[in-house]
């Protein structure tokens, strides 16, 4: 785990987040279609672990799938993944790479231009910081891509 970015405990975590996203990050329980916080939003910043902190996706990669849960085609950096067989399913779990978040899922039915992946994520695994408060709540946690992330902005 990284030094950056700790998980605190189950205790701790239970005090702090919902009663949804707890299940969602803690006990990879998916919530339901369309009535997440992110699911019909489009705002430019990141979206980070809501347990963690750690940034997740960007604002720039998130498209509408019509799944009714937010879609991204690419994380910012390299996730956790897990093969996963539940409900008689063949899936890819993808979890936070330090505080081993549940997040969602990603599937290969994305859009083809942009490397055909889709990030099915769960609204109450993320905390959405928008674009102008990047540099007073990131900075020091991805040092040098924050100005360069800003700038494709």
């Amino acid at each position: 785990m990284s030094d950056q970015f700790e998980k605190e405990s189950k205790k701790d975590l239970k005090k702090r987040l919902s009663p949804e996203a707890y299940a969602v990050t803690q006990e990879a329980a998916t919530e339901r279609p369309f009535t997440g916080e992110y699911d019909d939003f489009y705002q430019d910043g990141i979206y980070v672990d809501i347990v963690s902190g750690e940034p997740l996706f960007s604002s720039q990669d998130k498209y509408d799938a019509g799944c009714g849960w937010p879609s991204f085609t690419k994380p910012i950096s390299k996730l956790a993944e897990h093969r996963d067989q539940s409900f008689g399913m063949e899936r890819v779990e993808v979890r936070s790479p330090s505080a081993e978040s549940h997040l969602g899922h990603v599937f290969t039915d994305g859009p083809a231009a942009k490397g055909g992946l889709r990030y099915c994520i769960n609204s109450a695994a993320l905390r959405f910081i928008p674009v102008a408060d990047l540099e007073k709540k990131v900075t020091g946690i991805i040092g040098n891509s924050l100005s360069l992330f800003i700038k494709m902005f």
